[in-house]
């Protein structure tokens, strides 16, 4: 890696971005106010955030790529970091000038409050940039909307009230990227149910080889990255298609291949290594908690 680009604190930040600095844990920032970037060369910026990101990022021109796709919203995408992540970019030899917007804000601004205990709550903190949230006109000015309120109160001045109304529209901003995610997911019906077929035959391919013995019982995160998506993404994605969690769509396939194999005569323990757990005790817990009677049992009743 080339360089390093630290987000550590508000000051600095806007001091990088020719901010002026309103309060010392939030910040409302105009990338067209920055100076151009300039990093001398082509070159890797590894950038590492300690504090929550999100970047509303404009395109002047062209069409927004997601996977293979085309995707429809020209206005822009939505990018979102959490204190403890970390992106590489790989910057331009030439200066270029930022253009967008974006709301920084430290973990200390919402500790103790409603916020500070629901922000895990928020998956999108965890999804790759490439699975931005992509915005129509009308979406992007309510995201606007919501970065001025917290703007205008950051001008008024600190009082009792200040914390409380700031935090209270960070999360209403929050959660109007959460509705938009889920009609992201929604519009996107048709590329999500080929990852959907996918993940089915990815998932009869793995047992049906010597993977669960080598590599043990297939996991939410072995198939996400097989599908190039974070499994934050992959997860809600499933969720959203299927009703169940990525990690339910995996047993319920577990248990359906193991019921196979229990007419074949074989043993608990057989059948347990097979399928990839490491202990028989595990399977035959997992099989009771999905069918009801235990793999002996269900071989009797059948």
């Amino acid at each position: 890696m080339d360089k390093k680009y630290r987000i550590s604190s508000i000051s600095q930040y806007n001091a990088d971005n020719n901010q002026m600095t309103l309060h010392p844990l939030v910040s409302v920032v105009d990338f067209s106010k920055a100076a151009e970037r300039n990093w001398g060369e082509a070159c890797k910026v590894r950038f590492e955030y300690e504090m929550y990101c999100i970047y509303l990022k404009d395109v002047k021109c062209g069409d927004i790529r997601y996977g293979r796709e085309y995707y429809d919203y020209q206005a822009g995408t939505l990018v979102f970091f959490a204190p403890g992540q970390i992106a590489d970019y790989d910057m331009p030899a030439e200066p270029y000038q930022p253009i967008g917007h974006g709301l920084v804000f430290h973990p200390d601004l919402i500790h103790g409050t409603t916020l500070g205990k629901m922000i895990l709550d928020y998956g999108f903190f965890s999804y790759k940039s490439n699975e931005a949230l992509h915005i129509s006109d009308d979406e992007r000015q309510v995201v606007l909307d919501c970065f001025a309120k917290i703007y205008r109160e950051l001008k008024q001045g600190a009082d009792k009230h200040s914390k409380k109304l700031i935090v209270s529209n960070i999360e209403l901003f929050l959660n109007y990227c959460e509705r938009y995610y889920d009609r992201q997911f929604i519009t996107r019906e048709k590329v999500n149910h080929g990852i959907l077929a996918n993940f089915e035959e990815m998932l009869n391919d793995y047992f049906q080889s010597d993977k669960p013995q080598l590599l043990g019982l297939p996991s939410v995160a072995y198939f996400a990255e097989q599908l190039h998506l974070s499994p934050n993404y992959f997860g809600d994605l499933i969720k959203k298609e299927t009703g169940k969690s990525a990690k339910e769509y995996i047993q319920i396939k577990t248990i359906d291949i193991s019921k196979e194999k229990i007419y074949k005569d074989k043993t608990v323990n057989e059948i347990a290594y097979e399928m990839g757990f490491k202990y028989p005790q595990h399977f035959t817990r997992l099989f009771k908690q999905k069918v009801g009677v235990s793999p002996l049992e269900y071989r009797g009743l059948n």
